[in-house]
Protein backbone atom coordinates (compact mmCIF):
# COMPACT_ATOMS: atom_id res chain seq x y z
CA UNK A 1 0.00 0.00 0.00
CA UNK A 2 1.27 3.39 -1.16
CA UNK A 3 2.06 6.29 1.73
CA UNK A 4 -0.61 8.78 1.26
CA UNK A 5 -3.80 9.34 3.42
CA UNK A 6 -6.01 6.41 3.25
CA UNK A 7 -8.71 6.57 0.72
CA UNK A 8 -7.68 9.67 -0.69
CA UNK A 9 -10.35 10.57 -3.35
CA UNK A 10 -9.49 11.38 -6.69
CA UNK A 11 -10.99 12.76 -9.32
CA UNK A 12 -9.86 12.40 -13.68
CA UNK A 13 -11.20 14.29 -16.18
CA UNK A 14 -10.51 13.77 -19.43
CA UNK A 15 -12.56 13.19 -22.95
CA UNK A 16 -10.30 9.98 -23.56
CA UNK A 17 -11.87 7.07 -22.43
CA UNK A 18 -9.00 4.41 -22.71
CA UNK A 19 -6.88 7.45 -20.58
CA UNK A 20 -9.86 7.80 -17.69
CA UNK A 21 -9.49 3.78 -17.49
CA UNK A 22 -5.75 3.85 -17.59
CA UNK A 23 -5.32 6.31 -14.73
CA UNK A 24 -8.75 4.57 -12.46
CA UNK A 25 -6.93 1.38 -12.65
CA UNK A 26 -3.55 2.08 -11.53
CA UNK A 27 -4.61 4.52 -9.49
CA UNK A 28 -7.42 2.40 -7.36
CA UNK A 29 -4.12 -0.42 -7.30
CA UNK A 30 -2.08 1.89 -5.60
CA UNK A 31 -4.62 2.84 -3.02
CA UNK A 32 -6.52 5.58 -3.76
CA UNK A 33 -10.70 5.81 -4.33
CA UNK A 34 -10.99 7.42 -8.21
CA UNK A 35 -13.93 8.95 -10.16
CA UNK A 36 -14.13 10.17 -13.62
CA UNK A 37 -15.57 12.79 -15.66
CA UNK A 38 -15.73 12.96 -19.05
CA UNK A 39 -16.19 16.75 -19.46
CA UNK A 40 -16.23 19.87 -17.32
CA UNK A 41 -19.72 20.26 -16.67
CA UNK A 42 -19.50 16.22 -15.54
CA UNK A 43 -16.53 17.53 -13.70
CA UNK A 44 -18.28 20.27 -11.47
CA UNK A 45 -21.44 17.91 -10.60
CA UNK A 46 -18.97 15.06 -9.57
CA UNK A 47 -16.94 17.91 -7.42
CA UNK A 48 -20.70 18.23 -6.17
CA UNK A 49 -21.37 14.95 -5.34
CA UNK A 50 -18.20 13.51 -4.11
CA UNK A 51 -15.43 16.66 -2.89
CA UNK A 52 -12.74 14.65 -4.54
CA UNK A 53 -9.11 15.19 -2.58
CA UNK A 54 -7.59 16.50 -6.10
CA UNK A 55 -8.42 16.23 -9.26
CA UNK A 56 -6.66 14.99 -12.45
CA UNK A 57 -7.53 17.73 -15.21
CA UNK A 58 -6.99 17.49 -19.25
CA UNK A 59 -6.11 20.42 -20.80
CA UNK A 60 -7.35 19.81 -24.40
CA UNK A 61 -11.24 18.38 -24.36
CA UNK A 62 -13.60 19.22 -26.81
CA UNK A 63 -16.28 22.26 -25.83
CA UNK A 64 -15.18 23.64 -22.94
CA UNK A 65 -11.52 22.99 -21.93
CA UNK A 66 -9.23 22.19 -19.29
CA UNK A 67 -7.93 26.11 -18.84
CA UNK A 68 -11.52 27.47 -19.11
CA UNK A 69 -12.45 24.45 -16.88
CA UNK A 70 -9.94 25.28 -13.90
CA UNK A 71 -10.59 29.43 -14.14
CA UNK A 72 -14.28 28.45 -13.32
CA UNK A 73 -13.08 25.79 -10.20
CA UNK A 74 -10.38 28.60 -9.01
CA UNK A 75 -13.45 31.34 -8.29
CA UNK A 76 -14.69 29.02 -5.40
CA UNK A 77 -12.43 25.95 -4.38
CA UNK A 78 -8.88 25.71 -4.10
CA UNK A 79 -8.99 21.45 -4.47
CA UNK A 80 -5.51 20.38 -5.84
CA UNK A 81 -5.39 20.25 -9.24
CA UNK A 82 -2.99 18.28 -11.87
CA UNK A 83 -3.30 19.32 -15.27
CA UNK A 84 -2.62 17.19 -18.03
CA UNK A 85 -1.97 18.15 -21.95
CA UNK A 86 -1.01 16.41 -25.21
CA UNK A 87 1.33 18.97 -26.51
CA UNK A 88 4.30 20.51 -24.97
CA UNK A 89 3.46 24.18 -24.70
CA UNK A 90 5.30 26.48 -22.34
CA UNK A 91 2.53 28.82 -22.52
CA UNK A 92 -0.23 26.36 -21.80
CA UNK A 93 1.80 25.93 -18.63
CA UNK A 94 2.46 29.23 -17.51
CA UNK A 95 -1.58 29.97 -18.31
CA UNK A 96 -2.47 27.72 -16.23
CA UNK A 97 -0.44 27.84 -13.08
CA UNK A 98 -1.70 31.75 -13.75
CA UNK A 99 -5.21 30.31 -13.07
CA UNK A 100 -3.72 28.40 -10.43
CA UNK A 101 -3.15 24.62 -11.23
CA UNK A 102 -1.11 22.94 -8.64
CA UNK A 103 1.13 20.75 -10.86
CA UNK A 104 1.30 19.86 -14.55
CA UNK A 105 1.95 17.01 -16.92
CA UNK A 106 2.30 16.25 -20.40
CA UNK A 107 1.16 13.39 -22.07
CA UNK A 108 1.80 10.00 -22.52
CA UNK A 109 1.51 9.94 -18.39
CA UNK A 110 4.08 8.42 -16.85
CA UNK A 111 2.07 6.82 -13.82
CA UNK A 112 4.59 6.43 -11.41
CA UNK A 113 5.41 10.40 -12.06
CA UNK A 114 1.90 10.93 -11.65
CA UNK A 115 1.53 9.06 -8.27
CA UNK A 116 4.72 10.53 -6.87
CA UNK A 117 3.03 14.59 -7.83
CA UNK A 118 -0.66 13.10 -6.67
CA UNK A 119 0.97 12.30 -2.93
CA UNK A 120 2.92 15.76 -2.93
CA UNK A 121 -0.03 18.15 -3.89
CA UNK A 122 -2.18 15.82 -1.20
CA UNK A 123 0.87 16.13 1.30
CA UNK A 124 1.11 19.72 0.76
CA UNK A 125 -3.39 20.12 1.12
CA UNK A 126 -2.54 18.12 4.67
CA UNK A 127 -2.95 19.99 7.68
CA UNK A 128 0.31 21.65 8.46
CA UNK A 129 2.67 21.74 11.41
CA UNK A 130 2.97 25.25 13.40
CA UNK A 131 4.98 27.43 11.81
CA UNK A 132 7.07 29.68 14.09
CA UNK A 133 7.14 30.01 17.80
CA UNK A 134 5.37 33.80 17.25
CA UNK A 135 2.88 32.01 15.84
CA UNK A 136 2.06 28.49 17.81
CA UNK A 137 -0.49 30.64 20.21
CA UNK A 138 -2.95 31.59 17.90
CA UNK A 139 -2.07 29.43 14.13
CA UNK A 140 -2.33 32.83 12.38
CA UNK A 141 -0.56 35.35 10.65
CA UNK A 142 -1.17 38.17 9.29
CA UNK A 143 -0.50 39.19 5.75
CA UNK A 144 -1.13 42.38 4.91
CA UNK A 145 -5.48 42.72 5.27
CA UNK A 146 -5.39 39.11 5.08
CA UNK A 147 -4.98 36.84 7.31
CA UNK A 148 -3.37 32.96 7.28
CA UNK A 149 -4.76 30.44 9.21
CA UNK A 150 -2.19 27.90 9.71
CA UNK A 151 -4.30 24.89 11.64
CA UNK A 152 -7.01 25.17 8.55
CA UNK A 153 -4.70 26.19 5.50
CA UNK A 154 -7.01 29.00 4.86
CA UNK A 155 -6.43 32.55 3.61
CA UNK A 156 -9.12 34.95 5.04
CA UNK A 157 -9.57 38.60 3.89
CA UNK A 158 -10.15 41.73 5.96
CA UNK A 159 -13.77 40.72 6.45
CA UNK A 160 -13.33 37.31 7.13
CA UNK A 161 -14.04 35.93 3.91
CA UNK A 162 -11.77 32.87 3.00
CA UNK A 163 -10.19 33.76 -0.10
CA UNK A 164 -9.39 30.45 -2.70
CA UNK A 165 -5.79 28.80 -2.56
CA UNK A 166 -3.66 26.33 -4.07
CA UNK A 167 -1.51 23.78 -1.81
CA UNK A 168 1.49 25.12 -3.57
CA UNK A 169 0.07 29.12 -2.63
CA UNK A 170 -0.57 28.16 0.92
CA UNK A 171 2.93 26.33 0.97
CA UNK A 172 4.53 29.44 -0.26
CA UNK A 173 2.60 31.87 2.54
CA UNK A 174 3.38 29.12 5.03
CA UNK A 175 7.37 29.19 4.01
CA UNK A 176 7.00 33.13 3.99
CA UNK A 177 5.66 33.23 7.55
CA UNK A 178 8.49 30.84 8.52
CA UNK A 179 11.00 33.16 7.12
CA UNK A 180 9.73 37.01 8.17
CA UNK A 181 12.52 39.36 7.21
CA UNK A 182 14.76 36.79 5.69
CA UNK A 183 15.44 37.47 1.62
CA UNK A 184 14.35 33.89 0.21
CA UNK A 185 15.57 33.21 -3.45
CA UNK A 186 13.78 30.95 -5.72
CA UNK A 187 15.41 27.74 -5.07
CA UNK A 188 14.79 28.42 -1.15
CA UNK A 189 11.37 28.94 -2.09
CA UNK A 190 11.23 25.23 -4.16
CA UNK A 191 12.72 23.68 -1.64
CA UNK A 192 11.17 24.58 1.65
CA UNK A 193 7.47 24.17 0.43
CA UNK A 194 8.43 20.79 -0.76
CA UNK A 195 7.79 21.46 -4.63
CA UNK A 196 10.59 19.57 -6.80
CA UNK A 197 8.56 19.05 -9.41
CA UNK A 198 8.99 22.51 -11.18
CA UNK A 199 12.51 23.12 -12.82
CA UNK A 200 14.32 25.41 -10.63
CA UNK A 201 15.14 27.89 -14.00
CA UNK A 202 11.78 28.47 -14.66
CA UNK A 203 8.88 30.67 -13.71
CA UNK A 204 6.48 28.60 -11.66
CA UNK A 205 7.91 30.58 -8.25
CA UNK A 206 7.53 34.12 -10.12
CA UNK A 207 3.74 33.30 -11.43
CA UNK A 208 2.57 31.66 -8.18
CA UNK A 209 3.74 35.02 -6.40
CA UNK A 210 2.17 36.93 -8.91
CA UNK A 211 -1.10 35.34 -8.55
CA UNK A 212 -0.46 35.38 -4.95
CA UNK A 213 0.09 39.30 -4.78
CA UNK A 214 -3.18 39.69 -6.15
CA UNK A 215 -5.03 37.67 -3.22
CA UNK A 216 -3.25 39.84 -0.53
CA UNK A 217 -1.44 43.18 -2.10
CA UNK A 218 -3.55 46.32 -2.32
CA UNK A 219 -1.63 47.11 -5.04
CA UNK A 220 -0.21 43.56 -6.49
CA UNK A 221 1.58 45.66 -9.29
CA UNK A 222 3.01 47.73 -6.25
CA UNK A 223 3.75 44.98 -3.59
CA UNK A 224 4.06 46.04 0.12
CA UNK A 225 3.84 42.71 1.81
CA UNK A 226 5.91 40.56 -0.54
CA UNK A 227 8.42 42.37 -1.49
CA UNK A 228 10.69 41.47 -4.48
CA UNK A 229 14.82 42.11 -3.70
CA UNK A 230 15.83 42.39 -7.38
CA UNK A 231 18.43 39.56 -8.47
CA UNK A 232 18.25 37.65 -5.23
CA UNK A 233 14.44 37.07 -4.31
CA UNK A 234 11.52 37.87 -2.52
CA UNK A 235 10.80 39.11 1.70
CA UNK A 236 8.12 39.17 3.88
CA UNK A 237 7.68 41.09 6.47
CA UNK A 238 8.06 45.02 7.60
CA UNK A 239 10.78 47.39 5.66
CA UNK A 240 13.78 47.24 7.91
Amino acid sequence: MSAQAPHAHVLVCDDEEDVREMLSEYLERRGFQVSTAAHAEAMRTAIEETAPDAIILDINMPGEDGLSALRRLRSSLDTPVIMLTATADVGDRILGLEMGADDYLGKPVDLRELEARLKSVLRRRSKPEAASTSEKATGRVVFGACTLDLEAASLYDAEGSEIPITAMEFSLLKVFAENRGRVLNRDQLLEQAHDRSWDPFDRSIDIRISRLRRKIEANAQKPEVIRTVRGVGYIFGDRG
